[in-house]
């Protein structure tokens, strides 16, 4: 019997887009949310006595890295390592070893070199487990290194492949290091622990082969609970448990309401917020569909928001509306984004000639965020109502 955790994608320090409208307890639990959620997946390891631990790529964002977070790593390696928990770790392309770290790991730290390698450990039932994988030297690696994976066939004991890349079936432009399942499979391993994609994913069950996402969300691309894999069995079964240790959720949700008045919205809002705020901390994209034809100004939406934020600072499972629409139960009949082909709103060149002029002007580039995590259907239906705004004088 093997017991271990598979966790991925930490990113520790990862820059959140500038929230000065935000509390500053709020914002300070968004700068540790990462941190946090790391702690809990030790708190887990040290609770379910596990053999070991795999980080299967990117523990740190790219030129964010901070001692802080080194420092943090650290001292959660040694509350491991009182308790003999190993800890096997692959870098990726935000965390590559060309980036050098200051810091030293404590024994229980096994890092894989740019070369696939291969650590052997022993459970504590006395289980032979042969680990294989290799860590990125540079920012991006395109070259597939599969090859040098070792085949387990004929060998003893339960082989576990780490992996971070990409399956070659995932839709997203940052392909590093793609694979095939057949590639996978051929090796023979009992489980394959990837990293990379930040959605918790099964590719197979036979070997179970997992993405178990990113452990914190930092914006609406990565909804939903976030944490890791708690992974138990032989090397007939390896059972995979997904474990949510977000510190915070980023969320969308849609609410009905007959009210019209601004206090009736308010109270539609706060009774949402009543019903999700058990679930912990959140970050909310909210639409309030209005089963009214009455216009609703947006003087009276402004002061909706800010009441309904101002509530939020002292409350220990905030849930903070980020981003509130208010429509009429009409707005959705025929709205702008229909007229535009789904080929146009996904071809790139046409998105970047029209965000050109205000990125390339200096004055203005410095306040915005990178434009290719916005989505672009949201950008779109943003137009519309400053559209529809006008077009009512307000």
């Amino acid at each position: 019997m093997v017991k271990f955790i598979h966790c991925a994608d930490l990113h520790l320090d990862s820059p959140f887009k500038s929230r000065s409208y935000l509390s500053q307890s709020i914002f300070e639990d968004m700068q540790k949310s990462a941190y946090e959620s790391f702690k809990k997946i030790v708190d887990l390891a040290l609770n379910e006595e596990v053999d070991f631990i795999v980080i299967a790529g990117d523990l740190f964002d790219h030129h964010n890295r901070t001692l802080r977070a080194e420092v943090f790593l650290k001292e959660q390696f040694n509350r491991l390592a009182k308790e003999q928990i190993f800890v096997y770790v692959c870098h990726g392309n935000h965390d590559p070893l060309s980036s050098s770290i200051g810091t030293e790991w404590p024994e229980n730290v096994s890092i894989f070199s740019e070369n696939v390698e291969t650590y052997q450990t022993i459970t504590k039932n006395g289980e032979e487990i042969y680990l294989h994988g290799f860590s990125y030297q540079n920012e991006a690696s395109y070259e597939n290194k599969l090859d040098a994976y070792p085949s387990s066939q004929g060998q003893k004991g339960i082989h576990i492949g780490i992996l971070h890349g990409t399956y070659s079936k995932t839709n997203t432009n940052n392909r590093y290091t793609e694979f095939r399942l057949e590639d996978l499979n051929n090796k023979l391993y009992h489980y394959w622990a990837l990293g990379h994609i930040h959605e918790r994913q099964q590719l197979s069950d036979m070997p179970p082969i997992h993405y178990p996402g990113n452990i914190q969300g930092r914006h609406f691309k990565e909804t939903g609970e976030k944490g890791c894999l708690l992974v138990e069995g032989d090397d007939l079964n390896l059972n995979a448990q997904f474990v949510s240790t977000q510190f915070i959720r980023f969320e969308k949700a849609e609410i009905d309401t007959d009210m019209t008045t601004k206090q009736g919205l308010f109270d539609a809002i706060q009774d949402f917020k009543s019903q999700v705020r058990t679930k912990g901390k959140a970050i909310y994209q909210l639409v309030v569909n209005v089963n009214s034809d009455e216009i609703i100004s947006d003087q009276d939406k402004l002061q909706v928001q800010e009441m309904i934020s101002d509530y939020e600072e002292n409350e220990h499972h905030f849930v903070f509306i980020e981003d509130l629409k208010i429509k009429n139960k009409d707005d959705n009949k025929t709205t702008l984004v229909k007229e535009f082909s789904p080929d146009l709103i996904d071809d790139h060149a046409v998105y970047e000639a029209a965000m050109n002029d205000l990125y390339l002007n200096p004055k203005a580039s410095k306040y915005l965020e990178n434009y290719d995590n916005f989505d672009r259907r949201e950008l779109i239906a943003r137009a519309e109502l400053l559209l529809k705004s006008d077009m009512r004088g307000e």
